[in-house]
């Protein structure tokens, strides 16, 4: 039966919403007829597809996940299913198992109410108007889509990732290092993973449970790390570490317990990146510090100022062949030694490995950064169905103000004498992103004092 998608749900880098609103099994069904499809089409000399399948703690997952294997064995698809694991233990079974695609059902670091559908070719990100293609081919008939008789597989694979993690750690200093896995889908990986490394490793939350009983599932809100930070301070751990509700997002404090932001992550990564290859770009989001874009340069590397989104990203890093990407939400991309997806954990991998060798914890690595005032990401909610068109009214409100400069890349990021600020609708929440950032605590509030009246001019109230 041809379906139509709630258009709300069918965002920029996902298919994401709420269960018994405008997310259903229902929903699931055609996605898999309708991926099937767009598979298909996309390689049209290929008779046989495989596709993985992989899912979150939420307590709507499994049905989902049974739908959409149904839609997907009715194209007359392969299916390797994974079962719950985070995302990007989907995206190493895309890679490992040389399947054609796959598909997570994760609502990431919503609500639990939430859920959704991520995407992914063995090559590239399926998103933007890829997605709407998929929703387009699920309004047609059952006779024009993909059909067949598909069979299904389950791979334990949860072994091979944690083997293919472990490949890249260098460090042999044993540390003590505190892990939040916030309840969310890394927990069961976590605790193979950490049972399998030097050191002492204190772990929160790794019981995996959709409801979030403990904190919300989003490292890069302060809030959300605070029982880390506590953990850390009270056992004097060298480090902490947190993952978002399907781990491709991390959340990171030094030894103090203070919150290291991911642009200043970026920072230590391409030290040792760069030391390698000399020249090359490193691409960071229009939410990133410019103190990462400096210190890029000074380091010989080609800062890239990109739009924000795991998917816009990943696709210009293949695009410039960049060995390290990342954002300011904690979205960060190895192609250096990886295979260039949002993976937490081998972000913390990679950031143990800096450690070696290095006297101190943690904030010995970042203490020779300047220091500048900024804030973390604010979120303005606004109506989802108007956040699109606020940004243009900003820009229509500043655009003949003196002695600014504005670049539209992606939202509005506005430089005055001060420094800048940031503001930008989100792709995966019914908010406005903003950020703002000074070399003085007067200029930052010189800066905030702008977006707030830029914002009042839309009826909202900036947050603080």
């Amino acid at each position: 039966m041809p379906h139509v998608f709630d258009p709300v749900i069918l965002r920029e880098y996902d298919i994401r919403g709420q269960i018994g609103k405008n997310l259903s099994e229902k929903d699931a069904y055609a996605l898999g007829r309708a991926f099937a499809t767009y598979i298909s089409n996309d390689l049209p000399d290929q008779e046989n597809h495989t596709i993985c399948v992989g899912y979150d703690g939420r307590h709507s997952s499994p049905l989902l996940v049974d739908h959409l294997i149904k839609g997907l064995l009715a194209s007359g698809i392969n299916v390797k299913s994974i079962g719950l694991g985070p995302s990007p233990m989907l995206y190493y079974a895309v890679k490992a198992l040389d399947a054609d695609a796959g598909i997570m059902i994760t609502g990431s670091h919503n609500p639990p109410d939430y859920n959704g559908f991520k995407m992914t070719t063995r090559e590239h990100p399926v998103f933007g108007d890829a997605i709407q293609e998929i929703g387009r081919l699920a309004t047609l008939d059952d006779s024009i889509l993909r059909n067949g008789v598909g069979h299904t597989k389950f791979i334990e694979i949860e072994e091979y990732y944690v083997e293919r993690l472990l490949q890249d750690l260098k460090c042999s200093r044993p540390l003590k290092i505190a892990w939040d896995a916030g309840n969310g889908a890394a927990g069961d990986v976590l605790k193979l993973l950490t049972s399998k490394m030097p050191g002492e490793h204190i772990l929160l939350y790794e019981d995996i449970d959709g409801t979030f009983p403990n904190h919300h599932p989003d490292p890069t809100v302060d809030e959300n790390l605070k029982d880390l930070q506590k953990v850390v301070r009270e056992q004097s751990c060298d480090l902490g570490i947190a993952f978002d509700g399907d781990a491709d997002r991390i959340g990171v404090v030094d030894e103090h317990g203070d919150v290291i932001r991911c642009d200043t992550l970026m920072v230590i990564y391409a030290r040792d990146i760069l030391a390698r290859h000399p020249g090359a770009p490193i691409i960071g989001d229009v939410k990133c510090s410019a103190v990462m874009y400096d210190e890029i340069a000074k380091m010989g590397g080609q800062p890239v100022m990109w739009k924000t989104g795991h998917s816009v990203i990943k696709d210009k890093m293949r695009e410039m062949n960049a060995p390290l990407a990342g954002e300011l939400s904690g979205h960060i991309f190895f192609g250096d030694g990886y295979y260039g997806y949002d993976d937490a954990l081998y972000c913390a991998i990679r950031l143990i490995n800096a450690l070696e060798g290095v006297e101190g914890g943690l904030s010995s690595l970042t203490a020779s950064l300047p220091k500048l005032h900024n804030t973390p990401e604010i979120r303005l909610p606004v109506e989802e169905r108007e956040k699109f068109d606020l940004i243009p009214r900003i820009i229509e409100n500043t655009k003949n103000m003196p002695d600014l400069r504005m670049d539209n890349l992606d939202g509005i990021r506005v430089t005055t004498a001060d420094g800048w600020w940031l503001a930008r609708p989100s792709n995966t929440q019914n908010v406005l992103v903003i950020r703002a950032e000074s070399a003085t605590e007067q200029g930052l509030e010189s800066l905030l004092k702008m977006v707030g009246e830029e914002i009042g001019k839309l009826g909202y109230t900036l947050p603080r």
